[in-house]
């Protein structure tokens, strides 16, 4: 038996980016697909974007792209975080990559989207000069898509007031948030990341908009043992038995991405909302039970009600940062792709 499996249904995937067309109305979906697809897998997420008539796959980074570039020959490549040194523009030239540029260096023989800081303060030219032959496209990135609608509205009409004498270029702002809830920021594509994977850009319930997650993870009690009162379980004593209480401890830890500060979020154990306890170790944690339960009694980590977004909100954090830290070693968990 394995310590845990995480289970990628690329069904899943298939049914978001259907949703995310329709919601785009006829502008190109592109698949963010870096970090490995957010814990994903990017090779099997491309794949079924591509299949679903994904216009391009997005990475941060030249190696990613090569990566993706060697299974998909006549894909469009946007590589869109910076390129550190020439052999990685001669690597892009070669694999045909697209790159972001923010600056007046245009590599030639690339074709280029020139970024715009638009209010993001981050990457990005604060003018738009006149682009030259390499320029494929213009982009800009959206700070508050998700928060703040209004000033993600000032950044997209000073994306369209600085590219409209440019409109035959490719023009792309929006990120998952704004492609759902945003019309106004479509133009010609919309980069879409979390929401591919059936993740809520909002921190919020995401079937609230149509999303199904596509990532589950399971393990099993490997202990299941009676606290009497006093007694506790897993470092520094943080859970102590106030009464009698049944303790299951599931072979699962921060190694293998369950946050250490996920203590007080709920997995389902045989399918039921349980309590996580006490401190999480690097190989373990314990979980709170109405009664005694059988050893290897199932336990979802995600999956069946347990939302990526609820344990964040424990975590004071964001689903993002949650998938894209789990740990598909082989040697610590068992991974499993369908298409259902």
């Amino acid at each position: 038996m394995h310590r845990s499996e995480l289970t990628v249904d690329l069904g899943a995937v298939r049914r978001n980016a259907r949703t995310l067309l329709r919601m785009l109305e006829g502008a190109q979906l592109w698949g963010v697909v870096k970090a490995n697809a957010y814990g994903h897998g990017a090779i099997d997420v491309a794949g079924a974007l591509m299949d679903e008539g994904a216009g391009a796959l997005c990475v941060a980074t030249v190696a990613e792209g090569l990566e993706l570039r060697s299974e998909f020959s006549l894909a469009r490549i946007l590589v869109m975080g910076p390129t550190a040194s020439s052999r990685e523009i001669a690597d892009a030239r070669t694999a045909g990559l697209e790159l972001a540029i923010w600056d007046d260096e245009i590599p030639e023989g690339v074709r280029v989207h020139l970024k715009l800081d638009t209010g993001m303060g981050r990457w990005g030219l604060s003018e738009l000069s006149k682009p030259s032959a390499e320029v494929v496209g213009l982009m800009t990135h959206l700070a508050t898509a998700d928060t703040d609608p209004a000033f993600a509205e000032q950044q997209i009409e000073r994306f369209r007031e600085a590219t409209e004498p440019y409109a035959d270029l490719m023009r792309h702002a929006a990120n998952s948030a704004a492609a759902l809830r945003m019309p106004s920021s479509r133009f010609d594509a919309a980069r879409c990341g979390i929401a591919v994977y059936g993740l809520s850009p909002f921190g919020s319930d995401p079937y609230a908009d149509g999303l199904e997650p596509v990532l589950s993870w399971r393990s099993y009690l490997a202990q299941v043992k009676r606290l009497e009162v006093g007694e506790s379980t897993g470092y520094g004593r943080r859970f102590v038995a106030e009464q009698p209480t049944w303790i299951g401890i599931v072979p699962v830890g921060y190694a293998d991405g369950f946050r250490r500060d996920l203590t007080g979020t709920e997995v389902r154990v045989s399918g039921e909302p349980r309590r996580v306890v006490g401190t999480i170790s690097m190989d373990a944690f314990a979980v709170e039970l109405e009664e005694q339960e059988p050893v290897g009694a199932p336990v979802t980590i995600l999956g069946q009600g347990a939302l990526a977004e609820d344990h964040a909100r424990v975590a004071e954090t964001i689903n993002y940062e949650l998938v894209s830290r789990i740990s598909a070693d082989a040697r610590r968990a068992r991974r499993v792709v369908v298409d259902g």
